[in-house]
């Protein structure tokens, strides 16, 4: 088919711009935009490294300095994929088109978009430098979220630059608790192309998550049904507080693969081949300031 090119190309541009408004914590690959990505399991990232400042001196003016630029290359850890056929009774070559995408997003909505919130949740508690096992009540929950949001503040200088995400029954736990002392403001949050209303407390904006995606650790199954769990040891995570800045998350959708009926070997069917790298980075200067309540 003449066209299938240009059909891969789409899903591909579209699968990605699908992630980044559909997650809950798609506000986290605004700090990659610098990488670069060639396709695979690889990406690079720049690396910048500055000097403090100097005396300047009346005879010798300036303190000279340099400046190193570079680039680092990483692997995406998740290499996550999945083959669709759709029979070629079901659609012609005209509604393919509409048939694919229609698959392919509502996979990424129920499938992939939860996936990836899960394992990028579980990572940045993982990383985080300041953990407190609490269990959330109504009388105190508003108390322990204020005290570790100054903590995190304390190290970031205020609360202009953090972000609270919080898992739904909490966050709820906490919009209608008694002990509200302080005003619940609603803010503008963007993601992607979304300008967002949501809630802030002190200013800082509060992301309310589905508790599924809210666990401290994942099975990722590799073969049957796929998708992912809990561990048996897996903790409830309360909330998270960091600096918008410090996790990088990148996802990528490889290059989408469509098999037409007349070039399938195996069946008389559509095969789309979908494969999803995806990986979660916080910098070391960065996990001090990372703040989390994990459920007792």
């Amino acid at each position: 088919m003449s066209n299938t090119i240009e059909y891969a190309k789409v899903f591909q541009q579209e699968l990605d711009k699908q992630v980044i408004e559909g997650c809950t914590s798609g506000w986290m690959e605004e700090n990659a935009s610098q990488v670069i990505y060639n396709g695979g399991s690889e990406i690079k990232m720049p690396k910048m490294s500055l000097q403090g400042l100097g005396s300047y001196s009346r005879d010798e003016g300036y303190t000279g300095g340099a400046v190193t630029y570079s680039f680092e290359t990483f692997t995406l850890s998740q290499d996550r994929g999945r083959r669709f056929r759709i029979d070629a009774v079901d659609v012609d070559e005209s509604g393919f088109g509409l048939a694919a995408a229609n698959v392919a997003a509502e996979f990424q909505r129920t499938r992939v978009i939860p996936e990836i919130d899960a394992y990028r949740y579980s990572k940045l508690a993982a990383a985080a430098g300041i953990k407190k096992s609490y269990t959330a009540v109504k009388s105190t929950a508003l108390s322990e979220l204020l005290g570790q949001l100054s903590q995190v503040c304390d190290l970031t200088g205020g609360e202009g630059d953090n972000v609270i995400v919080m898992s739904r029954p909490v966050y709820d736990m906490i919009m209608l608790s008694g002990e509200l002392a302080c005003a619940v403001d609603c803010v503008q949050f963007s993601q992607g192309a979304l300008d967002l209303t949501v809630k802030s407390i002190t200013g800082v904006p509060i992301i309310p998550v589905p508790s599924a995606r809210m666990k401290s650790a994942y099975t990722f199954n590799t073969g049957g049904d796929g998708g992912f769990a809990p561990t048996a040891a897996a903790k409830s995570i309360n909330w998270i507080i960091c600096p918008r800045s410090a996790p990088i998350a990148v996802s990528k959708t490889d290059n989408v693969k469509i098999i037409t009926p007349e070039a399938n070997q195996f069946a008389d069917a559509w095969d789309i081949d979908y494969r999803k790298y995806h990986d979660l980075f916080v910098p070391d200067n960065k996990k001090a300031a990372i703040a989390v309540s994990i459920s007792e």
